[in-house]
């Protein structure tokens, strides 16, 4: 980028910065910053509509409840950690995932990150375009072809138009996003509360503990894990004498705090009426109108779109470092808007053209937060062994203290992942047949039994849907990393 064109987009407030570390003079970012970004992006009325996936393992209120406040808060405050590094580093997560992996080595989880922070994205993206489509039906003013496709259009114009903006644009628009989306949402729960029957809610049956256990892990994937390979992001523009105990509180509060309150109220909505429960699963937002007066359905709509393309932008962002740091040499403005393509194209051909997708769709993200676990858990486990600031100049230099490749950390994520995707199972085998590998370590074990019905494959067995695998992914490569890379850190610290 020319110096002339540099100077115009920073007078325009457009971020210019991409991968490289932060000057020390832009470093003037308080803790208390990171609460409008997480914040903004999480209070959103797609959090009730979590309360039917939970339920979904049908499991008591109550129980639900445990699992969302351990779950959303547990998540979130491990993003709160890998957000220290941010600090450390004033670099991009990905760019400081290179002092575990290596220079050349961080591309193996960076394409992953790459995947999964698009693949949520256009999934945001998607389910405004429904949305759209669905309380514009209910408003009687069409909800067809048309509608979709200027709902796709002005979707995917805000998320490409804010994440090519870049950080500073961003974080003014988060803190009005989150007046905008609070209060609406705030309307909601005032419009709904006359839907909540307590009768029908405490008359949840308990699940068993194998159930609970699954819950756990969709919501911990759902929240927290979801955004875990983009936390550093937010916080690189953090001075180097913030706290690092702050830093984790306020992202932990703020990413937190929305979905707790969000998800028990809909678990509220949910466990009063068993339609409501169903429609979820297949257009959540959607769903949710159905019972709003209908004056309140347009300002349900925006507040709902704002919510979701304040979601995306955050991953669109990221995503365009994350391309960048697998070495597409690209200003971080061409990133941003070539993922926001990528985006536009899914959604459009989800929307117009695919049968199905919710399902198939979700399958294989799912899939993809295995291996995302396994890597949070080594970088939680080196930023723990970690005792001085990242050295600047070494994580673009593969001959630097980093070295290219670490094979110790990425045997230790494929050793993870691959222990992982065989105790976790594909929740819609009937949609997404070519995802049935996955729990191939069950029946040996014992813990359940694949059947492959003519009505409808499914597994057998209180364990399958625990999906235990996240979890052994997250602990196992934690643990590993702790043993077997302490002397690596050791010696990259003293700079030998």
């Amino acid at each position: 980028m020319s110096t002339d064109t540099r100077a115009e987009t920073q007078r325009l407030g457009v971020e210019t910065t991409g991968i490289e570390i932060i000057d020390e003079a832009d470093r003037t970012a308080k803790p208390k910053d990171l609460f409008w970004p997480w914040f903004a992006a999480n209070v959103s009325v797609f959090g009730i509509s979590y309360a039917g996936f939970v339920l979904g393992f049908k499991i008591s209120f109550w129980q639900s409840v445990l699992v969302t406040v351990v779950g959303v808060v547990v998540s979130f405050l491990l993003c709160g950690l890998i957000a220290i590094a941010g600090k450390r580093g004033s670099a991009p997560t990905m760019i400081l995932s290179r002092s575990a992996f290596g220079v050349t080595g961080q591309k193996v989880p960076g394409v992953i990150s790459w995947l999964t922070s698009i693949g949520w994205e256009t999934f945001l993206a998607i389910l405004a375009t429904l949305a759209t489509a669905t309380i514009f039906k209910q408003l009687g003013w069409g909800g067809g072809t048309g509608t979709k496709i200027v709902a796709c259009v002005v979707v995917a114009a805000l998320i490409v138009a804010a994440s090519v903006a870049g950080y500073h644009i961003i974080m003014k628009m988060q803190s009005y996003l989150t007046w905008i989306t609070g209060i609406a949402t705030i309307a909601y729960i005032a419009l709904t509360i006359d839907d909540v029957k307590m009768d029908a809610v405490n008359a949840l049956p308990s699940g068993s503990s194998q159930q609970v256990v699954g819950a756990l892990v969709l919501v911990m994937t759902g929240f927290g894990l979801g955004w875990i390979n983009i936390a550093a992001d937010w916080s690189r523009y953090q001075r180097r004498d913030a706290s690092g105990a702050s830093i984790v509180a306020w992202n932990t509060f703020g990413g937190a705090l929305a979905p707790v309150v969000l998800v028990i109220y809909g678990l509220l909505l949910a466990g009063s009426d068993e339609k409501l429960r169903d429609g979820i699963q297949t257009d959540p937002i959607g769903t949710l109108a159905t019972i709003l007066p209908t004056w309140f359905l347009l300002p349900f709509l925006v507040a709902a779109i704002l919510a979701l393309v304040s979601g995306a932008v955050l991953g669109i962002y990221s995503s365009g470092l994350t391309l960048l740091s697998l070495g597409v040499r690209i200003p971080r403005t061409r990133a941003a808007f070539v993922d926001g393509v990528i985006l536009t194209v899914g959604t459009i051909w989800v929307v117009f053209f695919a049968k199905s997708f919710i399902n198939p769709f979700q399958s294989f993200l799912i899939t993809l937060g295995v291996p995302l676990a396994a890597w949070a858990g080594i970088m939680i486990a080196d930023l723990v062994l970690r005792k001085r600031d990242y050295d600047d100049d070494a994580l673009f230099d593969p001959n630097g203290r980093y070295g290219r490749w670490d094979w110790t950390s990425i045997g230790i994520m494929v050793v993870a992942t691959v222990l992982g995707w065989g105790l976790v199972v594909n929740s819609f085998a009937g949609d997404a047949s070519w995802n049935n590998w996955q729990g191939y370590l069950l029946e040996p074990l014992g813990l359940g039994k694949f059947v492959d019905d003519p009505a409808g494959p499914y597994w057998d067995g209180n364990w399958p849907y625990a999906n235990l695998g996240v979890l052994l992914a997250l602990v196992l490569s934690f643990v590993l990393t702790l043993v077997l890379r302490r002397g690596t850190v050791r010696r990259q610290e003293a700079g030998t």
